[in-house]
């Protein structure tokens, strides 16, 4: 189909090959072409666009897949819109299946928030709307200046569950912590099914420094400067603070399971799987616990580092995944990894935008905590 027959274009952002296959479903789905351009990089790593054809007066669609390069691939996105902008087109969408430093959504002691940032990068290289999938918080949403979209793989997942796991009326939905257990209580009312959540922490983890729990120490100091005199005269707290009451530190109690899980398929669900070590975690509780046969469902497959091989040496049974990030090669190193295309709702979504149709429709039976 030609541009003068659809009225928009779909670019892919991507330079690497592997990266644009989900554009290529995509299109194949909305029966136009691919746009014409080139991504690369130069020798020095610089990162090049080329548009190949004329956008000026259209709405263009930027489909990019985030691969393990995660700031190059911003850069591809942020150089191509700002391309498209300036070769004059109407509308530039950015279509963002897996939307990268979504977990860095909170102030952290003397951080930064970085999605913050990364949404007025965005706004700036001239993108006016965003199609993504299941952030890591809704409230992301609102560091944005236009309108973004925040699709739901659930229903995938979700009819993944009824037709490949067998006897799945026996199966339980597990949040791995209490922080997953809304959108875990949204998966098991849509199935029918129980509800287990695994709470509490392997004792002296990494997170405790991460997350402040040892901080103030708890040693008052009463040494140093005398402190400041006011004008009524009163002797004041050592400077340079006011001295506060001790503070308890923060503890969580050892890993328990909130449900019972004996005799049971338990399925974890959670948007992001990454670092695997807390889904192996919970999983061989779980086995302790009973479970039979533990499934992962997750929209987002990163697995990073060593993912693959820790999947395949615990005790999870299959760890079910979207194509928002390509994951090919961790396919090949772990058969247990098994793949969900979300091809057609991305595709809807593009094409009820170009309509100015409802998106409502996408939404429909989707809980507020999905």
């Amino acid at each position: 189909m030609n541009v003068a027959k659809s009225g928009y274009r779909v670019f892919s952002a991507n330079s690497t090959a592997a990266c644009t296959e989900l554009a290529k479903k995509i299109t194949e789905r909305l029966g136009v072409e691919l746009g014409k351009s080139v991504v690369f990089q130069e020798p020095n790593r610089e990162t090049r666009v080329d548009v190949k054809e004329s956008v000026r007066g259209q709405t263009i669609f930027i489909i990019q897949t985030i691969p393990r390069d995660v700031n190059t691939a911003i850069m591809e996105l942020l150089i191509m819109a700002y391309a498209l902008k300036t070769s004059c087109a109407k509308n530039i969408i950015g279509v963002i299946p897996y939307f990268p430093y979504s977990k860095q959504c909170k102030m952290r002691k003397r951080g930064s928030i970085v999605c913050k940032l990364l949404a007025s990068m965005l706004a700036k290289a001239g993108l006016t709307h965003i199609i993504t999938m299941d952030l890591h918080q809704k409230e992301i949403q609102g560091f944005f200046s236009f309108p973004v979209d925040n699709l739901r793989a659930s229903p995938f997942l979700i009819q993944y569950i009824q037709e490949e796991i067998p006897d799945y009326r026996n199966a339980i939905i597990v949040a791995k912590s209490p922080a997953a257990a809304k959108r875990a209580q949204s998966y098991a009312e849509r199935l029918r099914l129980g509800l287990a959540v695994i709470h509490g922490e392997a004792q002296c983890a990494e997170s405790d420094m991460a997350d402040g729990r040892h901080s103030p120490p708890c040693v008052r100091n009463t040494t140093g400067h005398t402190g400041l005199e006011l004008p009524s005269g009163k002797q004041q707290a050592p400077f340079p603070g006011i001295e506060l009451p001790i503070m308890m530190a923060k503890e969580k109690p050892p890993i328990t399971v909130v449900g019972d899980v004996g005799g049971r398929i338990a399925i974890i669900v959670d948007d992001i799987i990454d670092d695997v070590g807390d889904f192996v975690a919970a999983a061989e509780i779980l086995k302790e616990r009973g479970a039979y046969k533990i499934y992962i469902m997750a929209t987002h497959g990163l697995l990073s580092a060593d993912a693959p091989r820790l999947i395949e040496e615990s005790a999870i049974d299959e760890v079910v995944v979207t194509n928002t990030v390509p994951h090919e090669v961790q396919k090949l190193q772990c058969p247990k990894i098994k793949t969900v295309d979300v091809s057609m709702i991305l595709a809807e979504a593009i094409r009820r935008i170009h309509n100015g149709e409802s998106m409502a429709y996408l939404f429909r039976n989707i809980t507020v905590d999905d």
